[in-house]
């Protein structure tokens, strides 16, 4: 799909905000608030925006731990990776999932209230995925930034 600048600009600002107002967005983008809906409405429908969604405070919500885990499987075989990723995306205290190169074959990052829901959920995630070789756990002592955004070149890499 073709962005144009003014796609770009407006995914730009979503991705920052997405509870924006037609009519604000309007305003930065330079569009009517028409056209911005109308856009938005293709962007969704296209795929490019798959979701919207909060983000929230962990420490106002009760889930100030985050965990940050390397995961190494026994065996590469393609059903057994399907099965474990299935696992990781229904599992709701993992917030991202990464199949990587180097050591470890996944990274992903847990938030969950403290150690002993850490301890519970790693438990339940070896005994329900044997291939799961070994994980390594990094507490996260601090948030230094968090978020999901892609910056995108407002203007046209074409020149």
């Amino acid at each position: 799909m073709q962005l144009d600048r003014f796609d770009r600009e407006l995914l730009n600002l979503v991705q920052d905000d997405a509870g924006q107002t037609a009519e604000r967005l309007a305003q930065d983008v330079n569009l009517s608030p028409s056209a911005i809906q109308r856009r938005l409405k293709r962007l969704r429908e296209e795929g490019v925006i798959q979701r919207q969604c909060a983000v929230l405070d962990p420490r106002k919500v009760g889930r100030p731990t985050f965990f940050v885990v390397s995961l190494q499987v026994e065996r590469e075989r393609p059903e057994l990776l399907i099965e474990l990723r299935r696992w990781l995306s229904r599992e709701p205290h993992v917030q991202q999932a990464f199949y990587v190169t180097g050591e470890a074959d996944f990274v992903i990052i847990v938030t969950v209230p403290d150690t002993e829901a850490y301890d519970a959920l790693m438990s339940r995630l070896v005994s329900d995925n044997p291939n799961v070789k070994r994980f390594t756990t990094n507490v996260a002592l601090g948030v230094v930034k968090r978020g999901l955004s892609i910056p995108l070149p407002v203007e046209d890499d074409r020149g």
